[in-house]
């Protein structure tokens, strides 16, 4: 191995994974995990102090792990570790290792592959074309079976990370150049990807051809800079440039930004969760601020279901702008009802029975005084298990509320996510097993109520609502119309993606 390909490494403590981790119990699996955050830049001095300020602010993206991997000009330098980015990357002892004019990061919650250190992002490998590091968000729907094939002939893979496959892909390319290389790889893969690669020489950003995961690009005095979204650019004070548009590949070297559509053109599917629950709100995500659009999902939500009611109350914080919203078009006051504890970890090490059951209390907690004796219309984001509804309603009745309306400012989730969003089974999916008037009941509320799929569009300012033959969006969980094939679920060799957008084309 050449001496600038050598990965100076730092995997955090030995045997793998923290001490205690795999008796980590979540005290609430009822929500949308979030997918991962990436970031990248190039030609800055301090690249890898400014990588973990830019995953500071994706960290809503993934909290299990994260990563950075710089280039220095000889030596890939490579740290990662299980955890929050400010448990380790404020660290100077860390950012000093990281040194180099380019970096990309990471930061992960597992949809495919298990919570441990060898899963952690940036993936790095040493090639015959030099050193690769590779960091992906999304999830690739035929990994299993492209993994299989690579395994049979020879690969030896050492992560169970989908992430893994594209490594081998360019490891076994023939093409000439690298660029072909990552190419050819892309033309192999099935699902959703927001891709940042970093090589001796070059920084690499890509969407998937639907560009169901989001990726921006920006400038920080002359740096190019990869993003998932754009409140990474704001908090380095790097400048907004574009959306890297669904299918294209932007190849950043010492030469300038270069940018390659090898794909078929097709219009761009982007996930509609973007927008519901994962971006943050002062993000903007396909040219709409996230907190406008989710303010007009809230008055759309009042055009569709009117309530004589007294307040609104939000569940904190992802149904706080629409409950904003709900509340100027009904002309209801809007009153903090709920009050999240913002400094309570996602999780606690071997819960006892009890505590669990208190669990959703130390997350939010009834400010009575806002709430007895009122009808209250409480805005949620999404439903998904439907067991937390449950106590924030039961929460509700007991602070003294004479009746609680449920509002939730999506549609019904029906189906499962394969492209990258954790979503239970589609048995686990309270609204794919359940009647409205049964669900009311399973949540023990006065009313019960969703955003119609129509309205969800028209918030997203497409007039005439959801068009069956050509949706704007990524919206199977919805609708169950999932926009690729589906390989690994089906057992089914496929065409290949491309091929049926070519056909579709």
């Amino acid at each position: 191995m050449s001496k600038r390909n050598t990965p100076v490494e730092n995997d955090g403590p030995a045997g793998g994974e923290p001490h205690g981790h795999a008796e980590t119990l979540p005290f609430d699996a009822d929500t949308l995990r979030e997918e991962c955050g990436v970031f990248g830049i190039f030609g800055q001095s301090d690249a890898g102090a400014l990588t973990a300020l830019g995953l500071h602010a994706l960290q809503h993206r993934g909290q299990e792990a994260a990563g950075i991997v710089s280039f220095d000009g000889e030596r890939f330098h490579t740290e990662r570790h299980m955890g929050l980015v400010g448990d380790y990357f404020t660290k100077q002892s860390i950012i000093d290792r990281l040194s180099g004019h380019a970096s990309i990061g990471h930061v992960r919650y597992s949809t495919t592959g298990e919570t441990i250190l060898r899963n952690v992002q940036p993936l790095f490998a040493d090639l015959d074309a030099g050193g690769f590091a590779v960091c992906h968000n999304g999830n690739l729907t035929n990994a299993l079976t492209l993994r299989d094939q690579l395994v049979r002939d020879g690969a030896i893979f050492q992560s169970t990370s989908d992430t893994e496959v594209i490594i081998h892909l360019v490891a076994r390319s023939r093409k000439r150049t690298f660029v072909e290389k990552f190419v050819e790889a892309l033309w192999q893969l099935e699902g959703a990807y927001s891709l940042v690669a970093l090589t001796n020489k070059k920084l690499i950003g890509a969407r998937d051809p639907l560009g169901i995961r989001p990726l921006v690009l920006g400038d920080l005095d002359g740096s190019p800079v990869f993003a998932s979204e754009t409140c990474a650019l704001d908090i380095i004070g790097a400048k907004f440039v574009r959306d890297v548009e669904n299918g294209e590949v932007v190849v950043v070297n010492k030469d300038g930004i270069h940018s390659h559509f090898p794909f078929p053109r097709v219009p761009p599917r982007p996930c509609i969760f973007e927008y519901i629950y994962f971006a943050r709100p002062d993000s903007v995500v396909g040219g709409r601020n996230v907190y406008e659009v989710r303010k007009r999902m809230g008055r759309q939500l009042a055009k569709e279901n009117p309530i004589k009611a007294d307040v609104v109350v939000p569940v904190p914080d992802s149904g706080v702008p629409a409950a904003i919203g709900y509340a100027q078009k009904s002309g209801i006051p809007y009153e903090m009802g709920i009050i999240r504890n913002h400094y309570v970890g996602r999780t606690f090490i071997e819960p006892t029975q009890q505590i669990r059951k208190l669990g959703v209390k130390l997350k939010h907690s009834a400010n009575s005084a806002q709430v007895k004796g009122q009808r209250v219309v409480l805005i949620d984001d999404s439903l998904v298990r439907g067991t937390t509804s449950i106590k924030i309603v039961q929460m509700m009745y007991e602070a003294g509320a004479k009746e609680v309306h449920l509002l939730v400012a999506s549609p019904p989730i029906t189906h499962s996510d394969y492209y990258g969003i954790d979503t239970p089974d589609a048995d686990k999916l309270l609204a794919a097993n359940h009647s409205l008037e049964e669900m009311r009941k399973i949540v023990g509320a006065d009313s019960l109520q969703f955003l119609s799929i129509d309205g969800i569009y028209k918030a997203m300012g497409h007039k005439k609502g959801r068009n069956a033959a050509v949706p704007q969006f990524t919206d199977h969980c919805f609708t169950g119309d999932y926009p690729t094939g589906l390989t690994d679920r089906t057992g089914k060799a496929q065409p290949k993606q491309l091929s049926l957008l070519q056909e579709a084309g």
